[in-house]
């Protein structure tokens, strides 16, 4: 009860900095007849913390000053409310907090950093899942699909910051979370530590920064991370052949060609052949066509996709007779993908392009068809195409065609979004309007 009343009492009179230790210019000499104080319980700085995090923004500086105190489960709590308090406001706080050598601390800070240009971020970062052990701490690196949007700027001290835990701290799932950051922030100034993180030997480090290199999506990366699409770990092996596809490193073709053919697992040969339908050689022409008509509907897709980039227009014909034979939604949004790439750009419903605008209502394939909608309506015939069907289309089809335009538009979309922008749906126009920024931000570049 006495210690209750006593936090009450600080927290009233402003007074919670006597709870943390003085810095030196404040520190009063001892007097020789007075004995050393008593430390305060970490349990009631806990507490205080906690009080003072529900005062906000208000509270951030009073939390900030247990940085240095002795106690891990104290600062532990300090990093947690100040990420949680979230904002511009909190970044000089994290910053400083990063330099802890406690894992669990950097990994908090981390996550605090990315939620400020994320909001939300926190929900499912690595952070939300972590328990601290008897040798550390324990995380689960599951789910890495977020990056922020493309208006956003994320000041260089930040991923300088970052840079600096994934290269020297002596915790690797601290690394591997710093990697993973700097993926989801977009980080274009990073390529150069993350290629050299993957001569790390750490598995989970190396996977995080492939992860990362492919959300930055710089193509000279690609020819220096080639060798891992030969990796001994499978999952390291996985996400370096999706890296390789994804930044079209044709230096690696003849070792995707390789697992393609002598692979003795069927994710490693699915993956290769999904490298090998991004970089789209016209080598692999005969490739694509035999697993086009194969049994496996995964590689009949993949099989498509490589058609459709290659761009022979002597396979229309094959394509066509794929879309009214195919029984597989995922094999058959495909063929219509690689239709539409060959210059199919009608949009009945029965038309390939129609079929893909009209899918943007199915949840299941939502992501598929957007992905696919993205790379077609790099084309000014497709995209171009698509704006009539704005006018009936539904509230999925046009927040669907409102993401790809942001992604992929150019300055003749901007009229369509903004037009969306007035929309009278809630969902619509504030969609619409996170992709204007968007486009107009990589039409600055």
């Amino acid at each position: 009860m006495a210690r209750t009343v006593l936090l009450r009492s600080l927290i009233a009179l402003g007074a919670i900095a006597v709870l943390t230790p003085l810095a030196p210019a404040q520190a009063q000499p001892a007097q020789p007849s007075q004995a050393p104080a008593a430390p305060v319980d970490p349990q009631i700085k806990i507490r205080a913390i906690r009080a003072l995090a529900d005062r906000g923004e208000d509270g951030l500086a009073a939390i900030a000053a247990y940085a240095n105190d002795p106690s891990i489960d104290v600062r532990v709590e300090m990093v947690k409310r100040i990420a949680e308090i979230g904002g511009p406001r909190v970044q000089p706080a994290l910053l400083r907090i990063l330099r802890d050598p406690d894992p669990e601390i950097q990994i908090r800070a981390t996550d605090g950093l990315v939620n400020i240009y994320l909001p939300g971020y926190l929900k499912t970062s690595v952070s939300r899942n972590l328990a601290r052990t008897k040798d550390g701490v324990r995380v689960s690196f599951d789910g890495n699909e977020q990056v922020v949007d493309g208006y956003v700027t994320v000041p260089p001290e930040v991923t300088t910051a970052l840079g600096d835990v994934m290269k020297s701290s002596p915790n690797f799932d601290s690394r591997a979370n710093a990697a993973r950051a700097l993926g989801v922030l977009h980080a274009q100034s990073a390529v150069p530590d993350l290629l050299q993180a993957l001569y790390s030997k750490n598995d989970q480090l190396m996977f995080e920064s492939l992860i990362a290199l492919q959300k930055v999506r710089d193509p000279s990366a690609g020819p220096r991370l080639a060798f891992l699409v030969r990796d001994l770990s499978e999952p390291v092996k996985i996400a370096a052949l999706r890296t390789v596809g994804i930044l079209r490193t044709k230096q690696a073709l003849p070792d995707i060609r390789y697992l393609l053919r002598n692979s003795k697992g069927k994710a490693v040969e699915r993956e290769a052949l999904t490298a090998l339908s991004r970089i789209a050689d016209p080598t692999d022409h005969d490739e694509f066509v035999r697993y086009l008509v194969g049994k496996d509907a995964n590689l009949r897709t993949l099989g498509a996709e490589g058609l459709a980039r290659i761009h022979n227009p002597a396979d229309l014909h094959r394509l066509t007779e794929g879309f009214l034979d195919e029984k597989d939604m995922g094999a058959r949004l495909a063929v219509s993908f690689a239709m539409v790439a060959l210059g199919r750009v009608e949009t009945t419903q029965v038309a390939p392009l129609g079929y893909l605008i009209n899918t943007l209502n199915r949840v299941t394939y939502r992501s598929v068809v957007l992905s696919y909608l993205t790379e077609l309506t790099r084309d000014a015939k497709v995209r171009q195409a698509l704006y009539p069907t704005l006018v009936a289309a539904s509230r999925s089809e046009k927040t669907g065609i409102a993401i790809v335009l942001g992604w992929s538009g150019e300055q003749d979309s901007v009229p369509f979004l903004d037009a969306m922008r007035r929309d009278s749906d809630s969902e619509v126009s504030q969609q619409a309007t996170v992709s204007l920024r968007n486009l107009e931000a990589r039409l600055k570049q």
